[in-house]
């Protein structure tokens, strides 16, 4: 394979999804209620319920490309990573073909959590939201790394993204 064309498809595949210029957007397909796109105080972009959310009802499912172990690790490279890890050998990349819930950003106080089942991610009410509310989720980072900053601003956050049990 010619080297040039390599390297073009790695970046329009591997770095550029999800890159700096990549605008949210909801996909309705998956998500129960109605939700917008805006920027964030906690980071970039969020995603915002546009209408009130009952407490324990599914929100938006995770959705993306499902990829490998190894295709993790190339994709490593962007700057913005849209990865929900399924089990150690399988995880989904938001960035390729996402619903919106990649843009659903980290607070240590959050107001959803995620539940895997069957190969699929649900993004649950923890209570109710309220129509304007920005969504969250505690990421709990896991990993070889040493502890990822955290600048959610709740008066809980933590200082990072990652708990102190796999810090």
């Amino acid at each position: 394979m010619n080297s040039d064309h390599e390297l073009t498809a790695f970046l329009r595949e591997v770095v550029l999804p999800g890159g700096p210029d990549a605008l949210p957007r909801v996909d309705p397909r998956h998500s129960r209620f109605r939700l917008a796109s805006a920027p964030s105080a906690i980071h970039r972009w969020g995603i915002f319920a546009a209408e009130p959310i009952p407490a324990r009802r599914r929100v938006i499912e995770y959705c993306g490309q499902r990829i490998g172990q190894a295709e993790v690790a190339r994709r490593s490279v962007r700057p913005n990573l849209y990865i929900f890890w399924l089990n150690p050998r399988a995880a989904i990349d938001g960035a390729i073909g996402g619903s919106g819930a990649e843009f659903v950003n980290h607070c240590c106080d959050p107001n959803l959590y995620a539940r895997v089942s069957r190969g699929h991610v649900h993004l649950v009410s923890l209570r109710r939201i309220a129509a304007g509310e920005e969504l969250s989720f505690d990421y709990r980072i896991i990993g070889e790394g040493g502890p990822v900053a955290c600048h959610c601003g709740s008066p809980k956050c933590r200082g990072f993204m990652n708990p102190p049990w796999r810090a």
